[in-house]
C-alpha cells in the first residue's frame, strides 16, 4: 500500500496515551525549515508549485522552485496528496481523514472534512442503503464495516484527490474509502458501496487517462468507473501486487506500482501488456510534459520518460537524486521533485 511505502521516509505525527492531542485540532506549526521537510506530493498551480508533506507543511514556490512560502493549514495531519483544477482552486488530502481546500493558490487552507466526521456520514449512508434494501447481505457488511470504522476512530487517511472542474470531484483512501462532492467540498458523498472492492482493499490513486477515470489500489485491483451505473467496476490486471498511481492520455491507460511493475491498456482496460519500465524500486508518481513527454519517478530517486505513449521508456540522468515521493512539472523545461529534503527543482534532460 501506499501508506506503507511512505512511511520509509515519514514517521508517524501520531501519539498515544496521555497527552494527546488530535492533529486535526492544531494548525500546522510555522517553522522556517518548512520547506526542507518531507513533501509527499507536489503540483502545479498555474505557474506556481505547492507541495504538502509532514505535519501539515504546505509551502508555495511563485518563482519555479527558488524560493518557498509556508502556508496556513488549520491541521498538522501529515499530507499525502495535493491537486488544482486552476491556478486558484485546489484541494489537499491525508491522515486523519482531512481533506483542505484552498482558493487562493495555496496560501491558505481551510479543512472541509475531517476522518471523524466522514465515519459519520459513511454510518448515516450506509445505514439509509440498508433501509432501502434490507434483503441485502453486501450492504448490511457495508454497514458493519462502518460502524467498525467508526468505533475505530479517525485513523484511515486519504491517499489521493482528484477533480473533474471546480465542484466535481473524489477523494479515495485507505480500506476503500471513497467520497464524492458535487458542490466543491461543501459536501462530500460517501461512494462506499459503489466499488467493485470486496476485499476493501486501499485505493491509493485516482486519474483520468484514455475516455475513463480509473482507480488504482492494493493488490492489483484496477476500478474504472462506469458513468452509467455510476460504480466503480473492477479491471483484470495479470498482477497481484500494489499499483500506486494512473497516467496516460486519451488514448491509453497505465497503472503503475510495486516493485517497478507498469502495466498498459489502450482499450480501455480490457486487456493489458506488462511494460518493462527499467525502474526497480517502487513507482511512486507520474508527471507528463507540455509536449506529452510521460515520465515515472521511484522511490530511489530514478526517473525514466516515454516519448511514445507508455510504450518504452528511457532513465534521465538526474543530478543528486534522493529518495522521491512525488514528481511534476515544473514548467520552463524542468522537474520538481518531492522527498524528505522538501522539492528540489531540477533540468528535465534532454530526450
Amino acid at each position: 500500500m501506499m501508506a506503507a511505502v511512505l512511511s520509509i521516509l515519514a514517521l508517524s505525527t501520531h501519539a498515544s496515551g496521555v497527552g494527546f492531542v488530535d492533529p486535526t485540532d492544531i494548525p500546522a506549526q510555522s517553522s522556517a525549515l518548512a520547506a526542507r521537510s518531507l513533501m509527499l506530493s507536489v503540483t502545479n498551480a498555474g505557474s506556481w508549485l505547492v507541495a504538502v508533506g509532514q505535519r501539515g507543511h504546505i509551502v508555495v514556490s511563485t518563482d519555479g522552485g527558488a524560493s518557498w512560502k509556508q502556508s496556513k493549514v488549520p491541521v498538522s495531519s501529515d499530507l499525502v496528496s495535493v491537486f488544482f483544477v486552476d491556478d486558484h482552486k485546489g484541494w489537499a488530502v491525508g491522515h486523519d481523514g482531512v481533506i483542505l481546500n484552498t482558493a487562493d493558490g495555496g496560501l491558505t487552507w481551510t479543512l472541509q472534512l475531517d476522518g471523524q466526521r466522514a465515519n459519520e456520514r459513511l454510518v448515516e449512508h450506509m445505514q439509509n442503503a440498508v433501509n432501502q434494501n434490507p434483503a441485502s447481505a453486501e450492504k448490511r457488511q457495508l454497514l458493519d464495516d462502518a460502524k467498525r470504522y467508526k468505533e475505530q476512530g479517525a485513523d484511515k487517511p486519504f491517499l489521493d484527490v482528484w477533480f473533474a472542474d471546480e465542484n466535481t470531484g473524489f477523494v479515495v483512501g485507505a480500506y476503500n474509502l471513497i467520497f464524492r462532492t458535487v458542490d466543491g467540498g461543501k459536501n462530500w458523498e460517501p461512494w462506499f458501496d459503489r466499488t467493485e472492492n470486496p476485499k476493501a482493499f486501499n485505493l491509493h490513486a485516482i486519474r483520468p487517462a484514455a475516455g475513463g477515470l480509473y482507480i488504482a489500489g492494493e493488490g492489483g485491483l484496477v476500478l474504472r468507473l462506469d458513468p452509467e451505473a455510476n460504480r466503480f467496476k473492477a479491471q483484470p490486471v495479470p498482477y497481484k501486487g500494489s499499483f500506486f498511481g494512473v497516467a496516460g492520455d486519451k488514448s491509453f491507460v497505465l497503472v503503475f506500482g510495486l516493485r517497478g511493475n507498469a502495466f498498459r491498456s489502450d482499450d480501455g482496460g480490457r486487456a493489458w501488456t506488462k511494460v518493462d519500465v527499467g525502474l526497480p524500486a517502487s513507482i511512486v508518481g507520474s508527471a507528463t510534459t507540455a509536449q506529452g513527454t510521460l515520465l515515472l519517478a521511484d522511490l530511489g530517486g530514478r526517473v525514466v520518460a516515454s516519448v511514445d505513449g507508455g510504450r518504452t521508456f528511457k532513465t534521465l540522468p538526474i543530478q543528486n537524486p534522493m529518495p522521491l515521493a512525488g514528481v511534476a512539472n515544473a514548467g520552463n523545461g524542468k522537474l520538481a521533485l518531492a522527498g524528505p529534503h522538501g522539492v528540489a527543482v531540477t533540468e528535465l534532460p534532454p530526450l
